[in-house]
């Protein structure tokens, strides 16, 4: 099994989030609901690493954005999937409202209410670092899986 960074950002627009709906076969995450994010490059940080993938996957770039931050690291323990260290963000819309995404080969972006969120197709644990991110509180959370049931949650320090 192997060992991945990435960084995943929720971008707010009022109340909303801007998820992306997977759809690309052969993607762990298909049919679920996420932020937008990617695989950390070598000899890229974490903070370069969001602004590349939300222009890749929304054409946003860092002018459309303001109060970009990360709020958390989560550690993703699965016994399929191997391990992944997760740099969280969030961020708030700042283009002009005529702007438009751009499509993502990825899956639908979509526009949700940030309370509504807790309805959709995520991982579990992603209910944890809704409620976090909803208070705007910095964490550091280990999940660990088996297939994609959440066994065990630990907070760190």
């Amino acid at each position: 099994m192997k060992f991945q960074r990435t960084t995943l950002c929720y971008i707010s627009k009022g109340e909303d989030w801007l998820f992306i709906h997977k759809s690309r076969k052969n993607d762990q995450n298909v049919g679920k609901y996420l932020g937008i994010g990617g695989h950390i490059e070598k000899d890229e940080t974490p903070d370069e690493c969001i602004v590349r993938e939300i222009f890749e996957e929304t054409g946003l770039t860092g002018e459309d954005l303001s109060g970009l931050k990360k709020y958390g690291d989560i550690l993703f323990v699965s016994d399929i999937y191997g391990e992944e260290e997760m740099h969280v963000y969030l961020a708030d819309y700042a283009a002009p409202e005529d702007k438009k995404l751009q499509s993502c080969e990825e899956g639908e972006l979509i526009w949700i209410n940030k309370d509504k969120a807790d309805e959709l197709p995520v991982w579990e644990g992603d209910l944890i670092m809704f409620d976090l991110l909803r208070r705007k509180e910095q964490f550091k959370l280990r999940l660990e899986y088996e297939g994609d049931k959440l066994k065990k949650v630990d907070f760190l320090n």
